[in-house]
């Protein structure tokens, strides 16, 4: 009994050797064709690893500016607040340099003197109008105040179709609201001259359905040159005679 366990031991060892030698070629055969085992973050799907990689170190970066618009667009705010409006001393340099350049009536054969006072008329029971209205009947031609450049042809729910021009020196700026529609190609960009046709009176906006006008402004702008940002000025002490 004893020398047939003394025969027996040495072959199960070559035996457990070969096997082992076996799975050692089949384990490097498998690395060779399949690579090694993935870590565990790559075998996850791709939204676990959004996860991962919105973590607070490496946070989400939007294409969209900041602060860009998301909602329906609404009309800018163009006057000063009360508190840093000028006096009318203040804005007495402007208002004669404007008077010399002679501008034209935005409307043909307006009478000037109608617009007296309308500049300082309360809207919605407090707010200045700081603008003159000027009726005349729909698809009145709307005629450039003076030579200069379209800047922004902007739709709102108050103003309805309207228009900034600046002047040629960049500092004055031309709002005709309540567009009835634009002249044919109009467009931003677009350099007018003194006189030209830009649009056509019409009731846009907040109008009175039944009282076709042009609501126009103008306005002293500031050193950044925004189309919407501005102080303004009575159109009557600039057009008067």
């Amino acid at each position: 009994m004893n020398t047939r366990r003394s025969h027996r031991g040495p072959g199960r060892l070559m035996t457990a050797m070969i096997a082992c030698f076996i799975s050692g070629v089949a384990v490097g055969w498998l690395l060779r064709e399949n690579g090694p085992p993935l870590p565990a973050a790559a075998a996850l799907s791709s939204n676990d690893r959004l996860d991962i990689e919105l973590s607070p170190e490496r946070p989400f970066q939007s294409s969209r500016p900041a602060g860009a618009a998301i909602a329906d667009e609404r009309e800018p705010a163009v006057t000063a607040s009360p508190d840093t409006r000028p006096s009318d001393t203040a804005l007495a340099d402007p208002i004669q340099e404007l008077r010399h350049r002679g501008l034209q009536l935005p409307v043909d054969e307006m009478a000037v003197e109608v617009l007296k006072g309308g500049f300082s008329q309360q809207r919605d029971g407090a707010r200045p109008h700081e603008a003159i209205d000027i009726p005349a009947p729909r698809h009145t031609p709307i005629r450039a105040v003076e030579g200069g450049t379209i800047v922004k042809l902007f739709v709102s729910r108050a103003g309805g179709n309207t228009i900034y021009q600046f002047d040629p020196t960049r500092r004055f700026a031309y709002y005709y609201a309540h567009i009835e529609r634009y002249a044919e190609g109009l467009k931003e960009g677009q350099p007018v001259a003194r006189g030209d046709v830009i649009a056509y009176v019409g009731t846009s906006g907040n109008a009175p359905p039944d009282a076709p006008h042009l609501h126009f402004s103008i306005f002293a702008l500031t050193p950044e040159r925004l189309w919407w940002k501005g102080t303004a000025i009575d159109p009557y002490l600039v057009f008067r005679r």
